[in-house]
């Protein structure tokens, strides 16, 4: 009650926010400079959690997740442009391994398993047919290989020394597939899927803090998808949806 006394609407004040490593390198990261040179009162507490924390209990003013994994009470924003995930491998594996032209031909591939992090399972691989009568349903499909990790890019890193094949959120692997460390594959059958959205408890006021943070956002989101919009049109094609 000081605070709002003392500042009214004027976005100031600690805000508080939890969010897994994957925000923090995708999203999160080249914007945060940006944010708090426009919001000098605002004080950001940012928390790297790679499980579901409760916000309330643990004091939490919103978080941001994958729209599959938020809580059906949560009033959710949309933050991000729509990703889309890559099977990605050495120059050097793939040459020796070959290149598995559909999923089920990972079986014969070494992969590098994903340890989740609040329920401790292991990730099952996520792909949509990609024609047939179930064009665009996706599947998962349980992966093997002698490595597992719970860090993105510690996977990123395995992959890139020839350790085995990766599935990741492409922003993880963007910079190495772009110069030639990281080959992907399987593309047809990774088809994009919505991104990171912010959330907070529906019974819970907005405040000046919040409010502007998630407008930044927004507002980042509409750039960056102008942007994307606009390297298609160069490139003479549609861009993804």
């Amino acid at each position: 009650m000081d605070a709002l006394r003392q500042h009214g609407d004027r976005p100031a004040g600690l805000l508080r926010l939890t969010e897994p490593d994957m925000v923090a390198i995708a999203l999160l990261d080249p914007l945060l400079g940006e944010f708090m040179a426009r919001w000098p009162d605002v004080r950001l507490d940012i928390h790297v959690d790679n499980g579901l924390s409760d916000l309330i209990a643990e004091g939490f003013d919103a978080g941001i997740r994958l729209g599959e994994r938020l809580q059906f009470d949560m009033v959710a924003v949309p933050v991000s442009s729509p990703l889309r995930s890559v099977v990605v491998g050495s120059p050097a594996y793939f040459a020796r391994y070959g290149r598995p032209a559909q999923p089920r031909e990972l079986e014969a591939h070494d992969c590098i398993n994903f340890r989740q992090a609040s329920s401790r399972a292991l990730y099952r691989w996520e792909f949509a047919h990609k024609s047939g009568p179930h064009k665009g349903r996706w599947f998962e499909l349980p992966v093997d290989g002698r490595l597992t990790v719970n860090h993105v890019p510690l996977a990123v890193r395995a992959a890139i020394e020839g350790t085995g094949i990766a599935c990741v959120l492409e922003p993880f692997a963007r910079k190495a597939l772009a110069d030639g460390r990281l080959q992907s594959v399987l593309d047809d059958w990774l088809p994009p899927f919505d991104g990171f959205h912010l959330y907070y408890p529906s019974r819970f006021q907005v405040p000046p803090k919040l409010r502007v943070f998630i407008d930044f956002l927004r507002e980042s989101r509409q750039t960056a998808e102008a942007q994307r919009h606009g390297r298609a049109a160069r490139n003479g094609r549609k861009p993804q949806r």
